[in-house]
This record gives C-alpha cells, sequence and structure tokens, in this order.
C-alpha cells in the first residue's frame, strides 16, 4: 500500500488543540493551508513532548549557528494564536511515532507525525529498528501528516502546545494527580475524597 503524506510546506496554520472538557479532552494537532486541513489525534503527553523537544532542537539550532539562524529566542506575542481548532474536526488517524529535524539550507523546522501502527517486535531495541525503517520508508507505510516551519511558526507552535497541555485540570498539592471538579480520591490522604 503506498503511503498518503498530507504535506504542509509551509502551512497557514499549524497548532495542536483539543475537544471536549478538562478530563475527558482529547488532544489534536492540525495543519491548513490552501483551504485544506488535516487534522490527527494524539495523547496529551505527545503533545508536551512534541513542544518541549521543538523548543529544544530550535535552541540548540540558536546555539550552532551564532544566533544567525531565523530563530527567535520566544515566540513573539504579537503573533499568538488563540483560535480554537477549525472545524469540523475530522479525524484522519491516531499517531504513533514522531520526529523531527532541522533542515539547514531551507532554514525549516521538519514535523513529521505517523499514524499508530501494531508491530511485531520480541525487544524494544526490534520495535525501535521496527519504527525507524517505518519513518524511512517513503513510498509505503502508514499515513504521515508532514509539516514544515520556519522558526517562528515553529516557536508559536511550541508555546500554545505547553500552554495548552497545562490548561488542563489542576494538580492535587499532595498526590500531584488532576482535580476533578468533584473532588479526587488522593492517595496521599489514605484515599479520602477530597475537594476541588
Amino acid at each position: 500500500m503506498s503511503r498518503q503524506v498530507f504535506l504542509y510546506d509551509p502551512p497557514d496554520r499549524f497548532v495542536a488543540g483539543t475537544v471536549g472538557l478538562p478530563g475527558r479532552r482529547a488532544f489534536f494537532l492540525q495543519a491548513t493551508a490552501a483551504g485544506r486541513t488535516t487534522s490527527v489525534a494524539l495523547e496529551k503527553t505527545q503533545v508536551e513532548a512534541l513542544a518541549e523537544r521543538i523548543d529544544e532542537l530550535l535552541d540548540e539550532v540558536v546555539r550552532r549557528t551564532g544566533g544567525n539562524a531565523p530563530v527567535p529566542a520566544v515566540a513573539p506575542a504579537e503573533v499568538a494564536d488563540t483560535a480554537p481548532l477549525d472545524t469540523p474536526v475530522e479525524e484522519e488517524f491516531r499517531v504513533g511515532t514522531m520526529a523531527l529535524a532541522w533542515d539547514g539550507e531551507e532554514q525549516r523546522m521538519v514535523v513529521e507525525a505517523q499514524a499508530l501502527v501494531e508491530l511485531d517486535a520480541d525487544s524494544e531495541e526490534d520495535l525501535a529498528e521496527a519504527e525507524e525503517r517505518l519513518l524511512q520508508d517513503e513510498a509505503n507505510g502508514p499515513p504521515m501528516l508532514r509539516v514544515r516551519l520556519t522558526g517562528l511558526m515553529a516557536r508559536e507552535f511550541a508555546k500554545r502546545a505547553l500552554e495548552l497541555v497545562n490548561a488542563g485540570r489542576p494538580p492535587c498539592p499532595l498526590c500531584s494527580l488532576p482535580l476533578d471538579p468533584e473532588g479526587h480520591v488522593c492517595p496521599r490522604q489514605n484515599g479520602y475524597r477530597r475537594g476541588a
């Protein structure tokens, strides 16, 4: 089966967003350009890891180029994208593997999100090797979203994504588990229900 690649080079918009209420939110990456939109579902932890890694990679690019790369140190407030996801949000696939790279020639961040697939592997090394093969196989394999971003767009994506992750339910001050509006059973209080 030939791989379906949703390519945005560059997108008009690339954001992480949610659908639903805190505690029951579904997380998405969404790319938009030229009247088309692609939305892919992923876990909250994947959004957080992607945003943190983008920031780290951009910081490394700035360090290695001595500040000559077109990458801002922080996302300027005037480019903040606070709008919700474009609707309707139609999931193309659920993300399994993600990859990041910096294209030094084009001065672009490359973000790839590949559909979740079941892999047969006997060990973690075999699993990592199988995932790497899937990412490298351009002709075959599961669907993939590939987005090429300027340094500014990448920095803004990371900022919004981290704010999104942190905007969920507040953590319990004792156990750090999320508090539900109706309270939560705190293991540090011997399981007694605690108000929000």
